[in-house]
C-alpha cells in the first residue's frame, strides 16, 4: 500500500524544514564518476518543486540531468548533499520512493518482446495494481494506442512508445513523475500532443519534473531550471527568467549572413552575437534609441547590402547563452 507523506514527518534531517507544500526538495547534491571520482555529473545541486507543478530540466546532452533524475528515483547514490521526495529521503525510504514515483527514462526501457497490453499488464502487477483500478488516469493516453494493444513494443513509432511508455509510468498512481527527455527523437506533432497530456495530468495534482535538452519547451513548465556542466544556473518561471535578459535584443539579418556575423564580432560596439534561426540575435554596448541605425549603418559600411535590423524579445535560449557567457567570465574563460 502507498504512503502518504502527510503521514510522516515532514522535518529534514539536520533541522532543515520541508515545507507540506513542496514535493521534491534537493540540498545541494552531488553525484561524480570515475575511480578517482574526477568526473562531476551533477554538482552541488539544489531546488525545490512544489506539489502539483511542471518543474522543466533544461540543457544540453551531458548537462547532468540524467544522473539528476536517477538519483531522485533512488537508482544511484549521491555522493554528498540530500533530497527528498514526497517527504521520503532518497537514501534511507528508497523503497517507498520507488512505490510513489513514476520514472520514465530517456531510452525506450520496456519489453520489446511484448505487446503493448502485456506491458501494462505486467507493470501494474509489479506495482500490485491493474489495469482497471487506475484507468482513469491513463485513459486519454491509452485510447490512443488500445488499437494496437496486441502489437509487440518493439514494433511501435516513437511517438506510441512514448505513449505507451508514459501509461507504464502512471499505472500505479504516483504522486511524482520523472520524465527523462520524453520528446526527444519524437515528431513535431507527438511533441504537441505530449505536452498536452502532461497539462492533463497536472489537473490530476501529480507533481511533474521533465528533463529535455529543447528550449522551445521550457515555456510549457510552471518553472525551469537551467543546467550546464553539472551546476544549475537559474530557477525561475520561463517569463521570468526571459525577462531578466540584461540587454535590448536586435534580430539581424543581410544576405550575407556568415560574412555578416564576422563583420559584427569585429564591431567594437558588439556585445554579442550568435545566429539565432535565420537571423542573428546581437546585444551592443551602450544601447540607445539610435542602435537600429548604427548596426545599420557599420554593417554598410562593410560593405552588406539586403540589412534587416529590428528589436526583438529574449527567449529561454538567449537567457541560456547569456548565462553561459557570465559562468565562462566568471571562470576566466574567453
Amino acid at each position: 500500500m502507498k504512503e502518504n507523506r502527510n503521514d510522516i514527518d515532514n522535518t529534514y534531517n539536520g533541522g532543515i524544514a520541508v515545507d507540506s507544500k513542496v514535493a521534491v526538495y534537493v540540498e545541494s547534491l552531488t553525484k561524480m564518476y570515475g575511480k578517482r571520482k574526477e568526473i562531476v555529473a551533477v554538482d552541488s545541486v539544489s531546488f525545490s518543486v512544489n506539489e502539483g507543478e511542471i518543474f522543466g530540466i533544461i540543457g544540453p546532452d551531458g548537462a547532468g540531468k540524467t544522473s539528476l533524475f536517477r538519483m531522485l528515483t533512488t537508482l544511484l547514490l549521491p555522493d554528498s548533499g540530500k533530497a527528498t521526495v514526497d517527504g521520503f529521503d532518497i537514501v534511507k525510504d528508497y523503497k517507498k520512493i520507488r512505490n510513489n514515483v513514476g520514472y520514465m527514462p530517456g531510452r525506450f526501457s520496456l519489453y520489446q518482446d511484448m505487446t503493448i497490453e502485456e506491458n501494462l499488464t505486467f507493470f501494474a502487477t509489479v506495482f500490485g495494481t491493474t489495469i482497471e483500478e487506475n484507468y482513469n488516469l491513463i485513459e486519454d493516453i491509452y485510447k490512443q494506442i488500445e488499437k494496437f494493444k496486441t502489437r509487440r513494443a518493439g514494433k511501435l513509432s516513437g511517438g506510441m512508445k512514448q505513449k505507451l511508455a508514459l501509461c507504464c509510468a502512471l499505472i500505479h498512481k504516483p504522486t511524482v513523475l520523472f520524465l527523462d527527455e520524453p520528446t526527444t527523437g519524437v515528431d513535431p506533432v507527438s511533441r504537441k500532443e505530449f505536452w498536452e497530456m502532461l497539462k492533463r495530468l497536472k489537473e490530476q495534482n501529480i507533481t511533474i519534473l521533465v528533463s529535455t535538452p529543447y528550449m522551445d519547451e521550457a515555456t510549457l513548465c510552471d518553472r525551469i531550471a537551467l543546467m550546464q556542466e553539472g551546476k544549475i544556473m537559474s530557477v525561475d518561471t520561463p517569463k521570468n527568467i526571459m525577462a531578466s535578459y540584461p540587454q535590448q535584443l536586435y534580430s539581424v539579418k543581410a544576405s550575407d549572413m556568415y560574412g555578416m556575423l564576422k563583420s559584427l564580432k569585429k564591431w567594437h560596439s558588439i556585445l554579442s552575437s550568435y545566429t539565432f534561426g535565420e537571423y542573428a540575435h546581437v546585444s551592443v554596448r551602450n544601447e540607445s534609441d539610435n542602435t537600429i541605425n548604427e548596426i545599420m549603418k557599420y554593417l554598410q559600411e562593410q560593405g552588406h547590402t539586403a540589412i534587416e535590423v529590428k528589436p526583438t524579445e529574449a527567449t529561454i535560449e538567449d537567457s541560456f547563452i547569456q548565462l553561459l557567457s557570465d559562468k565562462k567570465e566568471e571562470n576566466g574563460d574567453h
